[in-house]
């Protein structure tokens, strides 16, 4: 069990301008909206619907468009969206995988395709980079809720595999098939979580420069802002003094 992690594993970036905010939720109320469709409308009843309801309140997303993303499902006029995954190869080497929820495979799969090639990528088969992750779960809670000591032992006895913390928070990883029961034990202790994600946590590390990781990180926005789009990983291991250039 790691104490602290330096690898930024989720190349996920999220901006505070009202613009991508307001992409943000929207995506937020599809996966809402595709929960309550495949299950039932009550969080309760839904494991699926009440992660995406927790994650949307951790973005700060309105309750009213909780409640009308719901609705539009119970409405039965909502879109019918596949989940579909593509993977790739970024500038330098780097792994990329992207989730997304679309309503039209071909017109997702012809965007995705684009924006790897413009930024100096590859798209691949399924399968052709997954053997560099494992998929996992992934519990965020803000640091103030717990010591790393206290969280640590929490997880351990959830059955986590790992816990780590950064500045802000703790990051609790566990199987992927384990992701509710952990979630369940460590809420039972410590309320509920900021986040619970299913990630793609990579095993294998690729190290990047600031020339490749510039150009990889143009490359996750630009997928990112794709409507269709709903989170992207890679493998890439970039340096601290390069993420604070990146970040400047």
């Amino acid at each position: 069990m790691a104490g602290h992690s330096q690898f930024k594993n989720i190349m996920h970036r999220k901006g505070k301008q009202d613009a991508v905010r307001s992409k943000i939720f929207s995506k937020l109320a599809r996966e809402i909206t595709v929960a309550a469709k495949a299950g039932l409308p009550d969080p309760d009843a839904n494991a699926r619907l009440r992660l995406a309801i927790q994650n949307a309140r951790a973005e700060n997303m309105p309750k009213d468009n909780v409640e009308r993303a719901i609705k539009k499902a119970i409405g039965g006029d909502a879109e019918n969206y596949d989940n579909v995954r593509y993977e790739g190869y970024g500038p330098g080497g780097v792994a990329v995988i992207v989730e997304a929820l679309t309503d039209n495979r071909n017109r997702t799969a012809s965007n995705v395709r684009s924006l790897f090639t413009k930024y100096g990528g590859n798209m691949g088969e399924s399968g052709s980079v997954a053997f560099m992750f494992n998929r996992a779960g992934e519990i965020t809670y803000p640091k103030a809720k717990a010591s790393a000591d206290d969280m640590l032992e929490a997880a351990i006895e959830a059955g986590a595999d790992d816990a780590t913390f950064d500045d802000s928070n703790h990051v609790i990883t566990c199987a992927f098939e384990s992701t509710g029961e952990v979630s369940s034990a460590l809420v039972a202790r410590f309320g509920d979580a900021e986040t619970v994600k299913v990630v793609w946590k990579p095993n294998v590390m690729a190290p990047v420069d600031f020339e490749k990781a510039e150009s990889l990180m143009k490359l996750v926005d630009a997928l990112d802002d794709d409507d269709d789009v709903q989170v992207v990983f890679s493998n890439a291991d970039i340096p601290e003094d390069v993420l604070a250039r990146l970040n400047a």
